[in-house]
């Protein structure tokens, strides 16, 4: 409970940020339309000046924060998915860690666990990382549906996050991605460009279809293995649609195996006799320049692909 008038100095880490983002994360518990009516109000001042949401902060800034009651911080509950929770749980993700700089983390999401909470979700990879590690800073640079597993980017401060923010958006971050998918792919089908449009179905969940007024969406297909009941692929985004590849192979008639959202008779027969628990498709590799040095980072195959492909291969050619 914060029940005086509080400074704060903006240092460098924070500083980039938006001034309702800024007070979001620093009274947790506060709703967000109390926050909203303080910046209204003027009770919220930047530099003795009132200030609008939209501003962002820079290193030196004098923020007035009024006072204000917060609820007292629950305890935190376990992360969904199969990562467990406490100590443990961190020791898991801890030998998850693919790259580790003073401004950037680079973990190996499992499968099933979500990237933040939300959405039924109470909390996700990111705020177990908050809560087992002393950093001060981490935000998601990107992110990663809940049921694939491989390379994420975790920002370790506010100078880092807009840096990789800028690459991904100048598509100066190459990502490979490794999928099992139903059905013979053509060799010739090498690059799905169909627009996507993100939509909440009836029973509320977040779905993706091709759709000519969606976004822009272009993803290369390339076959590894090929056998009569399904194809082993490398994909690799040139953009960063919610469940972009995922509807991209369905909509090319060759759904992901483990897929729950975008399956086909077929590929659930497929997934059946694959003996697949979760969806076959892994964020294998991230390729970007990072401090000055060109940065390769490889998230190691889950065994289940080799064990799905091995039940369902009989004519790899």
């Amino acid at each position: 409970m914060n029940v005086s008038v509080n400074h704060v100095k903006i240092d460098a880490g924070e500083a980039g940020q938006r001034i309702d983002n800024f007070l979001l994360r620093r009274l947790k518990g506060v709703p967000k339309t109390r926050i909203y009516r303080m910046l209204r109000r003027g009770e919220v001042r930047v530099n003795g000046a009132r200030t609008g949401p939209h501003r962002r902060l820079a290193a030196g800034d004098d923020v007035r924060i009024p006072p204000v009651r917060t609820a007292r911080a629950p305890t935190p509950a376990a992360p969904a998915g199969p990562a467990g929770s406490g100590p443990a749980m961190m020791a898991r993700l801890d030998r998850r860690i693919l790259f580790e700089d003073e401004g950037l983390l680079v973990i190996d999401k499992p499968s099933g666990l979500a990237v933040h909470g939300g959405s039924g979700v109470q909390l996700g990879l990111i705020e177990a990382l908050r809560a087992g590690r002393s950093e001060r800073f981490l935000e998601l640079a990107h992110r990663l549906d809940r049921d694939t597993s491989g390379c994420l980017m975790i920002a370790k401060s506010r100078t880092a996050l807009s840096e990789l923010h800028r690459l991904l958006r100048a598509q100066q971050v190459r990502k490979s991605y490794q999928l099992l998918v139903c059905g013979r792919w053509p060799r010739r089908r090498t690059v799905v460009e169909l627009p996507l449009h993100r939509f909440v179905s009836a029973a509320g969940e977040r779905r993706v279809r091709v759709d000519a007024q969606g976004k822009p969406a272009r993803t290369t297909f390339n076959v590894t293995r090929a056998c009569a009941a399904a194809s082993w692929l490398s994909a690799r985004l040139h953009s960063g649609r919610t469940h972009q590849i995922r509807v991209h192979a369905a909509a090319s008639g060759h759904p992901v195996l483990g897929e729950d959202k975008y399956e086909t008779a077929a590929s659930e027969q497929c997934s059946k006799a694959a003996g697949v628990n979760r969806l076959c498709l892994h964020a294998v590799r991230l390729s970007f320049e990072w401090d000055g040095a060109n940065r390769r980072i490889e998230a190691p195959l889950p065994p289940l692909f080799a064990e799905a492909w091995g039940r369902l291969s009989d004519e790899v050619l």
